[in-house]
């Protein structure tokens, strides 16, 4: 049988840093060529970055896309690479006339084979995700052709991300007109709780198929979505062949012993059923049509998987990494509390741009207690951060002699005070504003505007309470071990005192949490059904939750909308986070019944 050995190149781009991404396909193809490669692999518009948004709507853009995959493939060429095809994605424009109801300048999200300093071949995705954090019939037409090229003997097909997902479409084309190899560029979201979904997926697609199937996925973190690699080789009966690692880049190889094509398939065009009420057009082409001679396959890579809590903290440090570098910040600052949300959300920021860029500001009030204070210090002296004491005292009093208030507004001034304060040293020295409230407290609009939820990026936004406990249990019996992802803290990072004391905003003498919300084990199971799992009033209920506690907490998620409108971005790691994936209106008279 011929061999192939491929390259999956699972690489971390920048959306809109065309000449950037340009250039790092360069250096991974020079890399995938020393080590021997017959085909490179790229993922889902890798060229432009990926989600692109609303910038596939200006035809500037669009325009930029092809001019730059046009000139890669030239400076491949010049760079003595032009031997070694390459398969990467990038944006296209449809050939259709445009029409009402059609995406602006009706671009494609698509796949191109370059080779010998041209683009050989292009494709579009066909199925368009319009589900969760997807958008694309806002963005794309979808596309309607497979390529399949034929490479040292063997015919290798290109289908892209969602293709997979779906039913019908390329897979289906490509198990009609027979191919030895499937490659997808992916950009697929990481989300807790997906078990092993994408190799199941691959193994059903590849023996749908009836071929080995390559699939090469990004990863990094763009804005609310983190991308976490994780890329798959599969052969023909759905085996794992090969797999990289979750959350960091590499460069896979797979040696892959493939079937000889069939000498009766010549070049050229010829429709397909596509099995889903359309049709794809397959286009048969020749690289080259020799077997390379035989040579000695090396071992697989095959990458174990990350346990769920370590997958969840990588998930979201490379979140808070990659919009801090991406968007030039050089320090990121925070109030320290002495509580658990901002010693976790401090840990993950020195773990992800490292403690000699991490400033906080310990700012106490007149209601603050002692431990406060002196676990938020433990915490500095633990991990070797930057602070400061700002007492708030003085503020909050100079503010009630101009205006009186009361109650809860007096409770929320101090929080106001402290958001004024670190938005004034961003202000002031640069630094990218960290919020460090939870998704229990987001849901239930336990959180003040222009306060505690003041800031540029949220690290724990989609993180339940009970989540950040566990999260910082694990994350001290992680000290002394070092990786891309974890400094290597000789002690455990987190006070064990802000992980076991009962959890307090501190805004009034003896305030407690469950003085205003039920305990967070009760709470986050009721608000993981009713926001991630979308239960009406009457589901809930049959689940077990108390019907009391449901109507009460239903009425605080559904009154904290407007709330959650003006709070920064983070990282996304639930099936359904407050962001891109749930978007309900603000102005809303809607209420569950027990019928609904």
């Amino acid at each position: 049988m011929p061999q192939l050995r491929i390259a999956l190149a699972q690489t971390n781009p920048a959306v809109g840093a065309l000449s950037a991404n340009a250039a790092k396909l360069v250096e991974w193809t020079r890399r995938a060529a020393e080590n021997d490669a017959h085909l490179v692999v790229f993922t889902e518009m890798f060229l432009t970055g990926y989600p692109v948004e609303d910038l596939v709507l200006r035809s500037s853009f669009v325009d930029a896309s092809i001019e730059t995959l046009e000139a890669t493939a030239a400076r491949l060429a010049e760079e003595g690479l032009g031997e070694l095809p390459v398969v990467v994605g990038y944006v296209d424009r449809s050939g259709v006339a445009p029409r009402l109801g059609q995406p602006k300048g009706a671009p494609l999200d698509a796949a191109a084979l370059v080779h010998r300093g041209r683009v050989v071949t292009r494709t579009a995705k066909h199925h368009l995700p319009n589900y969760g954090v997807f958008d694309e019939y806002r963005y794309f037409l979808r596309g309607d052709r497979l390529p399949i090229f034929r490479l040292h003997g063997v015919d290798v097909a290109i289908a892209v991300c969602e293709d997979l997902w779906q039913d019908g479409g390329p897979v289906r084309a490509v198990a009609e007109a027979g191919a030895g190899l499937l490659v997808v560029p992916n950009a697929s979201p990481y989300e807790r709780e997906k078990d092993d979904v994408r190799l199941e997926l691959c193994a059903d697609r590849a023996r749908e198929a009836g071929c080995a199937l390559a699939y090469a996925n990004q990863v990094g973190g763009q804005d609310e979505l983190i991308f976490d690699g994780d890329s798959i080789v599969v052969d023909a009966a759905g085996a794992l062949v090969a797999r990289a690692a979750q959350f960091r880049e590499e460069l896979l190889f797979a040696d892959l012993d493939l079937p000889l094509a069939d000498p009766a398939a010549r070049p050229g065009s010829f429709p397909v059923d596509a099995g889903d009420g359309t049709t794809i057009t397959v286009e048969r082409l020749v690289v080259s049509a020799e077997p390379v001679p035989a040579y000695a396959a090396e071992p697989p890579s095959l990458a174990p998987r990350l346990d769920d809590l370590e997958e969840v903290y990588s998930a979201l440090v490379l979140g808070v990494r990659d919009y801090f570098t991406k968007n030039g910040f050089q320090s990121v600052v925070l109030g320290l509390s002495g509580g658990i949300d901002s010693a976790l959300t401090a840990t993950i920021a020195a773990d992800a741009v490292g403690p000699d860029r991490v400033h906080v500001v310990l700012m106490p009030s007149r209601h603050s207690s002692d431990h406060s204070v002196s676990d938020a210090r433990d915490l500095v002296e633990r991990q070797g951060l930057h602070s400061r004491v700002v007492p708030i005292e003085g503020i909050v009093d100079a503010f009630e002699k101009e205006v009186e208030l009361t109650g809860l507004a007096a409770e929320n001034l101090q929080a106001r005070v402290r958001g004024m304060l670190l938005m004034g040293l961003s202000n002031e020295h640069g630094h990218l504003v960290l919020t460090t409230g939870n998704k229990s407290e987001l849901a239930t609009g336990y959180s003040t505007l222009y306060g505690d939820s003041a800031g540029g990026f949220a690290p724990i936004k989609d993180v339940l309470k009970t989540t950040v406990w566990q999260l910082s249990t694990w994350r001290n019996a992680q000290a002394g071990r070092e990786s891309e992802l974890l400094h290597g803290f000789a002690v455990p990072p987190i006070p064990e005192n802000s992980i076991s004391k009962e959890p307090s905003a501190e805004l009034r003498p003896g305030q407690r949490d469950t003085d205003s919300l039920p305990p967070y084990d009760v709470l986050d199971r009721l608000l993981a059904d009713y926001v991630e799992h979308d239960m009406g009033k009457a589901g809930l209920i049959a689940a077990g939750h108390d019907p009391e506690l449901v109507a009460r907490v239903i009425r605080l998620v559904d009154l904290a909308e407007y709330k959650r409108r003006q709070y920064p971005p983070g990282p996304k790691i639930t099936p359904k986070n407050f962001g891109r994936d749930r978007r309900l209106p603000i102005t809303n008279r809607w209420r569950e019944t027990p019928t609904s």
